[in-house]
């Protein structure tokens, strides 16, 4: 009990004193990125043209994270994308030797333990991708539409808490946005402040 109480005090630290953000800027085109796959694949994002694309920045030790996948929360919205053709690609950015890190087995075996539900597991163990899009928290969302214009960046919900019972009434932006776009419309909040514990880059 211990343990996770310092955990969360940590994490939720983690989100007060984030540096100031820079994201690429949304209703215009997303970074092109091309990187390798757990499973040994080489994906870029012009490979999805014609396709919305989700990227779920995640490291399994963060409360936060383990909010969401504790819960099947992550999971039932993954699957809930794919089943409307989006393309979702879950990017591990963890340095080696820092929380979260993963390689292509660890990975795979993560998904695996969490009945996870991504089309790939990008490895990003030097941060380059992670830091083309300015990505400072896990979890956190980016959805890109067919054309490759990037359309919602941020949170995947409105409740910024490690707390599982959170879950329960949250308004999930990325869900919402995946509406709009697929209806023809706007996204209405097309950025928002993301929460979680910080990306653990390499140093």
């Amino acid at each position: 009990m211990l343990k996770l109480t310092i955990a969360m005090i940590v994490a939720t630290a983690a989100i007060a004193f984030s540096p100031a953000r820079a994201m690429p800027p949304v209703d215009e085109a997303a970074p092109s990125f091309s990187s390798v796959t757990s499973a040994g694949e080489t994906i870029a994002l012009e490979d999805f043209k014609g396709k919305r694309v989700v990227l779920e920045w995640t490291n399994d030790g963060c409360p936060f994270v383990r909010k969401h996948y504790d819960t099947g929360n992550m999971q039932a919205t993954q699957r809930q994308a794919r089943a409307d053709g989006v393309v979702w690609v879950t990017v591990i950015s963890s340095a080696p030797g820092k929380q979260g890190y993963a390689d292509a087995a660890r990975a795979n075996d993560l998904a695996k333990t969490n009945n996870a539900a991504p089309d790939y597991i990008l490895l990003d163990p030097d941060g380059a991708v992670g830091r083309l899009y300015d990505a400072k928290t896990t979890p956190q969302m980016v959805l890109i539409d067919e054309a490759g214009v990037l359309r919602y960046e941020g949170a995947i919900d409105d409740k910024p808490s490690a707390n599982h019972k959170t879950v329960d009434g949250a308004h999930n932006y990325l869900i919402a946005a995946l509406d709009e776009l697929k209806a023809g419309a706007p996204v209405t909040d097309k950025q928002t402040k993301p929460y979680g514990c910080s990306v653990k880059y390499k140093n």
